[in-house]
């Protein structure tokens, strides 16, 4: 066994790990009734989450890495995502909690044995890991996915984190300028990025300003006091017949109560905290706040240059302090908390260019469709990007405190639909800067 087999195994098992205990965490903190239950039509029972995330894990790394025989087959067709819409899961015969836990738990025995045995080369699934990689993302996508059940879920409080400490007085500029030249988009080298993140192309950004942090509650109050919900010159005609169809006057979640805001968080309600990024918003929201601001959203190519961009060195890195793997010092990540970071948080975490919270607290609407790079490949199936590509899909960027560091980088993509609220989802604004 050599050394850097040995690491990818330590690797491996410690996102696993990590994964898999916070799947349980997120399961075990409701009763049996709530595990079955649809909160919401957007999502799932969190019980088909749960033997989805097994029934993925047997697919990819027991039959697909290992070539062993299907354990159930019979469940396959309930826990495929693109068979049946979150809304009809309900009524399929899904395994019951018991049941389920079983199954997730049998699984990760066998890929565990596997794991101690499995040579990290030979196929592009075992290449550095990829596989088990891929696995560990997908666990705490559905993880993040099971939080926003959690917020939707009515009822009293099942989950607790400290909340982020204070931030430091921030008394540097509301924007940066980035400058404008070439940079190197997406990646070719990290092993377990995911396929539409590859490869690496070269990028022409014009200058531009880029706000320091996210747009906070506090600012996104004064565009509801100015009337910005009821004014149609600030909204796309799509978003305008969107928020008027559905009676949207303010972030989900939020509600006036005499001359202050309220907010439902994971089963409690408080004040919305003036300097926390703004959370809940529709890509509609976000754009139609930044054409009142007088400015608009940055364009992906824009958001990852001042994320990875270093004008210094003229090279793109993992993340905006570097190559370093997340530490807490530099992001709010991975359900530590479960509220954004005040905005100006983890200066450590920040760009060169002075950037703060690329990473974690909210993810960021672009102005962008979600499309695939010059040279894009499917790997290793269709339905994880290629499916999605198109302007239906609007790019998000940087995660969420709901992220967990595995599933986030610099070069990491979501994706969602324009009106979409129930996500952890959040912006900052950007204007161009002809003539620098």
């Amino acid at each position: 066994m050599t050394d850097d087999a040995e690491t990818l195994r330590v690797r491996a098992l410690t996102t696993l790990t990590t994964a898999r205990d916070r799947t349980t965490l997120l399961t075990s903190c409701v009763d049996d009734p709530d595990l079955t239950a649809q909160h919401s039509p957007l999502m799932s029972p969190l019980v088909w989450d749960l033997a989805h995330i097994g029934n993925q894990e047997e697919l990819w790394l027991l039959r697909g890495v290992a070539g062993r025989e299907a354990m159930r087959p019979e469940i396959d067709g309930l826990y495929d995502a693109f068979e049946h819409p979150r809304a009809e899961r309900p009524k399929l015969p899904l395994l019951p909690p018991v049941e389920a836990r079983q199954y997730a738990a049998e699984v990760r025995g066998r890929v565990l044995d596997l794991l101690e045995s499995t040579d990290f080369h030979g196929t592009r699934l075992t290449e550095a890991g990829f596989a088990f990689g891929m696995i560990a993302q997908h666990e705490q996508q559905h993880d993040e996915t099971m939080l926003i059940t959690h917020q939707l879920r009515k009822g009293p409080q099942a989950l607790t984190a400290p909340d982020p400490a204070p931030a430091p007085l921030y008394t540097g500029p509301a924007e940066v300028l980035v400058p404008g030249g070439p940079f190197m988009m997406g990646t070719s080298d990290e092993p377990w990025a995911l396929d539409n993140e590859r490869p690496a192309h070269r990028r022409e950004v014009a200058p531009f300003w880029i706000d320091t942090a996210p747009v906070t509650n506090e600012a996104y109050q004064e565009f509801i006091e100015d009337g910005g919900y009821w004014v149609d010159r600030w909204w796309s005609p799509a978003g305008w017949a969107h928020i008027r169809e559905h009676s949207i006057d303010a972030p989900l979640f939020w509600r006036r109560d005499g001359d202050q805001w309220l907010r439902r968080r994971f089963g409690v309600t408080e004040v919305v905290p003036p300097d926390e990024p703004v959370v809940h918003v529709s890509w509609y929201e976000a754009e139609a706040y930044a054409r009142w601001a007088g400015r608009r959203l940055p364009t992906e190519a824009e958001w990852e240059k001042a994320a990875r961009h270093d004008p210094t060195t003229d090279r793109s890195m993992r993340y905006p302090w570097g190559d370093a793997d997340p530490a807490p010092e530099h992001a709010n990540l991975g359900q530590r908390h479960l509220r954004p970071a005040p905005a100006g948080s983890y200066p450590e975490g920040e760009s060169p260019l002075g950037v703060r919270q690329l990473i974690g607290d909210v993810w960021e609407w672009t102005a962008s469709d979600f499309l695939p790079y010059p040279g894009f490949r499917a790997f290793p199936y269709k339905e994880y990007s290629e499916v999605f590509f198109g302007p239906e899909y609007k790019v998000l960027r940087g995660g969420s405190f709901a992220v967990d560091p595995v599933a986030c980088r610099g070069t990491f993509r979501n994706w969602d639909y324009p009106i979409r609220r129930q996500i952890f989802s959040g912006f900052r604004t950007a204007r161009s800067a002809e003539g620098v």
